[in-house]
């Protein structure tokens, strides 16, 4: 068995190379951030309308957000008991500077951010200790957003997620490469490779975590064969007790069987992986639409998107799981039962 090393950002450390994956909307907030923390990982909420239940989210959801972010960030680091909580924050959110402002007010540790490039991450967090980590799914991607760093703000990330094809939410490939099972190892490894020009011209250790499809100790032992530092778990966190999904998100998942998966079109331009339940049905017959809009995001146009993914992600949040876009890795079929946060670290120590 392969001794797992220490995930290392700087001066910022997790005994355990585990990442857990921020969910939107309210799958993972304080209580699963919090909990993973503590047992040595890095805990993440989603700031995706992380205060769909906060009073005054339908009048003014901005302001609900902001509160609640701030409310789950000192929450989670309470329960992580020094331990490394960050933030995932969708490129395509609208009010992104505000939530990153939010962030550094509160003292989360780091800011992972993808669904787009976050080219302009380095500004948001110059003069904090803000860590930052970009999502990207490809060398064409890493190239762009490093380059960037580097000439307009002299920096580079301190962690980079690796997002592959088996990942649940939102994804950073098309139908077709998605549809051809396409082995993403040489992938992962070219990109790994031309990190290293810019650990070269910092002098220093910029750690690759890969997502997507990771469940157990095997699969993470596989990706840091490949030179990963880490992996990115969200799937499995989901049927925990810390979890901070309603009890039928979480049941689903226990139930759910491979032929349950599909990929589907999101208003936010990007496929993506969930249940096929009576929720994409509807969708797909066309008789889904969208009422009031609280512009969430930036690139959801409300008269041509097939639903509101808002409302989608809240219903299953909510517990109504017929009525709800239900994300889902490819690993899901793999949950059998509900257990803890503290079981599953534990194969990873």
């Amino acid at each position: 068995m392969m001794k797992l090393k220490e995930l290392k950002m700087g001066e910022l450390v997790a005994k355990i190379p585990v990442v857990q994956g921020g969910m939107g909307v309210g799958i993972s907030l304080s209580g699963l951030a919090g909990a993973v923390a503590r047992e040595g990982g890095v805990g993440i909420i989603s700031a995706a309308q992380v205060g769909y239940n906060f009073e005054g989210f339908a009048e003014n959801p901005l302001k609900a957000n902001l509160e609640s972010l701030a409310y789950h960030i000192k929450k989670a680091k309470e329960t992580a008991l020094g331990g490394v909580v960050g933030v995932n924050i969708m490129c395509v959110l609208n009010h992104y500077a505000e939530y990153v402002k939010c962030c550094i007010e509160n003292k989360a540790d780091l800011i992972v951010s993808g669904a787009g490039l976050p080219t302009n991450l380095p500004e948001l967090v110059k003069n904090s200790t803000m860590k930052i980590a970009p999502i990207v799914s490809s060398v064409k991607a890493a190239d762009v957003l490093l380059k960037i760093w580097d000439k307009k703000y002299g920096k580079t990330a301190d962690m980079i997620v690796v997002e592959g094809p088996k990942a649940g939410g939102h994804l950073g490939f098309s139908l077709e490469d998605l549809q051809s099972e396409m082995d993403f190892d040489e992938n992962v490894k070219n990109i790994i490779k031309h990190i290293s020009e810019y650990e070269d011209k910092y002098n220093r250790e910029i750690p690759t975590v890969f997502a997507g499809g990771v469940y157990d100790r095997e699969d993470a032992e596989h990706y840091l064969e490949l030179g990963c530092a880490g992996v990115q778990i969200a799937t499995r966190f989901v049927a925990t007790e810390e979890c901070d999904a309603h009890e039928n998100f979480k049941l689903a998942y226990v139930g759910a069987e491979k032929d349950d998966v599909t990929i589907v079109k999101s208003p936010v331009g990007l496929p993506g992986r969930a249940f096929k339940n009576e929720f994409i049905r509807k969708v797909l017959s066309g008789n889904c639409g969208i009422g009031k809009c609280g512009a969430c995001i930036k690139s959801c146009n409300p008269k041509t998107a097939p639903y509101c993914i808002t409302k989608a992600l809240i219903n299953s949040a909510s517990g109504k799981m017929s009525d709800g876009l239900v994300f889902c890795g490819e690993s899901v079929s793999k949950i059998k039962e509900i257990t803890t946060v503290k079981k599953i670290m534990s194969e990873f120590v």
